[in-house]
């Protein structure tokens, strides 16, 4: 698979004040010197992506001034939101600017900083002969627990646990077909992804454990990242 979209239309009011004059994506990660939306596309032309599609809205002129002075190693085009969509309705509007429509292609949220195979997510995707794959991963929980057992007795104390549930990562892989499910305006995961769900033909991935993901949505999140990147707890 050679193709993708990436979702950076979002306003990121979380990640206020770094968001008053950029979209969430064109955030710094700290300590890297390059956006969000810098390392996402580094991650995807190493899986083998030759062409993405951003779809744009807050803010758009920022990042695609960025673009245009970037070193990539990827051909990027830009749409922009003249209003906005929602997220399905994003995907279907980048979707119609992919250079092969009758190929299969990836997607991930502008906000996702993230490394493992695409390859063996792809690879997955078709041995289900799925029409979408979502990535699934299981975040560490932020507060500590307590661990106790049947008679109530406290046996330990545990900091930032992973969570017993998965989640949906933000990272996709579509069917060709699968564009037209979508809808012009509104929530993919509300609407084509339940249908999708009822027909089994909807198949979620388990990123592997070790890989790295984090969604960056607030400033604590840009902080813990680049502890991470240190290699610090």
């Amino acid at each position: 698979m050679t193709q993708a979209v990436i979702l950076a239309g979002g306003q990121g009011s979380r990640l206020r004040p770094y968001t008053d004059d950029r979209p969430k994506p064109m955030v710094e990660i700290p300590g890297t010197g390059t956006p969000i939306i810098g390392h996402q596309l580094r991650w995807l032309a190493a899986e083998g992506v030759r062409d993405v599609v951003v779809s744009c809205g807050h803010l758009a002129e920022v990042l695609q001034d960025w673009l245009k002075t970037a070193d990539l190693p990827l051909n990027v085009e830009t749409v922009v939101e003249t209003e906005p969509l929602g997220r399905g309705g994003g995907l279907k509007f980048a979707a119609a600017a992919l250079p092969r429509p009758s190929e299969p292609w990836y997607a991930t949220n502008g906000d996702i900083w993230t490394r493992f195979s695409l390859t063996e997510m792809a690879a997955f995707h078709h041995e289900r002969t799925a029409l979408a794959t979502l990535a699934l991963a299981r975040p560490r929980i932020p507060w500590g627990v307590v661990e106790t057992d049947k008679y109530g007795h406290v046996l330990d104390f545990i900091e930032a646990p992973p969570s017993p549930y998965l989640i949906n990562a933000g990272v996709y892989v579509f069917a060709p077909e699968f564009t037209a499910l979508l809808p012009d305006v509104g929530d993919h995961e509300r609407t084509t992804f339940p249908r999708l769900a009822r027909e089994q033909r909807l198949a979620g991935f388990p990123i592997p454990q070790g890989a790295y993901w984090r969604a960056i949505d607030t400033a604590k999140d840009l902080s813990e990242a680049a502890k991470e990147l240190r290699g610090e707890s």
